[in-house]
């Protein structure tokens, strides 16, 4: 039945994720495309964990289920993050919808040595990369980030690879909607640590902080989303107070990218 659901997706019948942040979706035609996997690449303080966030606030309103998987910050630091912008995760997490798990180097570890022997033949069951809490299927994955468990395959960049390979097939195979964060250089023109990320991913959004002599000018690309038209150019953003990510679809950001 899962392979019968997923084929009729991939032959166009499957919906469209709006994230509600104010112009952001009119860059897609639709929509992003359920199931999809999206990189979300930036610099430092360019806005990815708050964009993120606001995605699984407005999902959660429109009663999706959500898990903001942490490699890096403690769930505590990202509810306060979420209050705040005036979003209350305590009621979002009382009401089943919103999951905030963080995970340890050891939770890694032991899913790599355990995937490993599996391909030797020393185990009979399926592993999974990450172990999502029994009876909760979301909708909506946020991981944040793959740079931050990249540092856990430090020479070992191979299994790097394969572990990132399964996890992005783990996902396919819920179903979900995922959005990965990943670390780049402020104006960047490699999106993640291998290459391998932004080759299987099905979208890549890009956040931009440019410096423009003493200030700085957000920005946001869609550079690539699968089976969706959408607006290929930079435009405007900013992060407001007690409000998120707004975007500015019609004013280009002409100040030279790469």
């Amino acid at each position: 039945m899962e392979k019968k659901s997923r084929a009729g997706k991939k032959a166009g019948r499957r919906g469209f994720i709006k994230t509600g942040m104010a112009g952001f979706d009119q860059l897609f035609e639709r929509g992003i495309p359920e199931g999809s996997n999206v990189l979300v690449a930036g610099g430092a303080g360019s806005g990815k964990t708050i964009m993120c966030l606001q995605v699984i606030k407005n999902a959660v309103k429109q009663g999706k289920r959500c898990i903001y998987m942490s490699f890096e910050e403690t769930e505590d630091r990202l509810r306060e993050h979420m209050e705040d912008f005036g979003w209350d995760a305590g009621s979002m997490e009382k009401s089943g919808k919103l999951l905030i798990k963080r995970f340890s180097s050891f939770d890694i570890s032991k899913s790599m040595d355990a995937m490993m022997a599996k391909e030797r033949g020393e185990l009979l069951i399926n592993i999974k990369p990450l172990i999502i809490p029994h009876g909760f299927r979301p909708d909506i994955i946020v991981v944040d980030s793959l740079s931050a468990i990249s540092t856990y395959f430090v020479g070992r960049e191979e299994n790097y690879r394969g572990y990132i390979e399964q996890l992005f097939r783990y996902f396919e195979e819920l179903g979900a909607t995922s959005f990965l964060i990943t670390e780049t250089e402020q104006v960047p023109t490699v999106f993640s640590r291998s290459g391998v990320e932004e080759f299987l991913a099905d979208g890549v959004i890009v956040l931009y902080n440019i410096r423009k002599g003493d200030i700085r000018e957000s920005a946001i690309e869609v550079l690539k989303m699968r089976g969706i038209k959408h607006k290929k150019k930079v435009v405007a953003m900013q992060i407001i107070s007690g409000s998120g990510i707004e975007v500015y679809p019609e004013q280009e950001v002409f100040t030279k990218i790469g």
